[in-house]
C-alpha cells in the first residue's frame, strides 16, 4: 500500500473515531492530506471497510457513507449528459444505429441442416445408472 493511501486511511480513521461525519470528515481528510483526490479517499475508505481489526459499527457506517457519496459523485450520469456536444435531436447519422444494414440470416434448404439448427445447443447426456461405480470421498 502506498504511503499516500496509508495517510488518507489514518486520517479517515482519526476523523471517524473523533465523531466527524460526511462533509466534515471529508474536509478533515483534505486538511490532513492536502492534494488528495476523491478517488484516493474512496479507495482508502474501502480499505478501511475491509480491515478485520476495525469492528466499530458506527465508524464503519460513517466511512461507508463517505465512500458511497464520493464514489457516486465521481462518475455520475448527469455529468456525462451535460458534456455531450450534441443536443437531443442533433445526432449525426454516423452515430445513429445502422439497423438497415443488418443482414437477415440465410434460409437453410437442406433438411439435415435445419434439424441441426433446430436442436438445442447444450448436449444431452444420459443419466448414470444406479449400479455404476461412483467416486468415493477420501
Amino acid at each position: 500500500m502506498s504511503e499516500k493511501k496509508k495517510a488518507v486511511y489514518a486520517a479517515l480513521l482519526d476523523g471517524a473515531t473523533s465523531g466527524l461525519t460526511d462533509d466534515r470528515l471529508y474536509a478533515f481528510v483534505l486538511e490532513r492530506c492536502p492534494g488528495t483526490s476523491s478517488k484516493r479517499i474512496v479507495r482508502a475508505s474501502l480499505l478501511a471497510l475491509s480491515d478485520p481489526n476495525l469492528r466499530d459499527r458506527n465508524i464503519l457506517s460513517v466511512i461507508y457513507a463517505l465512500a458511497i457519496k464520493h464514489r457516486l459523485e465521481e462518475g455520475s450520469l448527469e455529468d456525462a449528459a451535460d458534456t455531450s456536444p450534441f443536443l437531443e435531436g442533433d445526432v449525426p447519422a454516423a452515430i445513429k444505429p445502422a439497423t438497415a444494414k443488418i443482414k437477415q440470416p440465410a434460409k437453410v434448404k437442406d433438411a439435415a441442416a435445419k434439424k441441426k439448427l433446430a436442436s438445442p445447443k447444450a448436449a444431452i447426456l444420459p443419466l448414470p445408472s444406479k449400479g455404476a461405480k461412483t467416486r468415493q470421498k477420501k
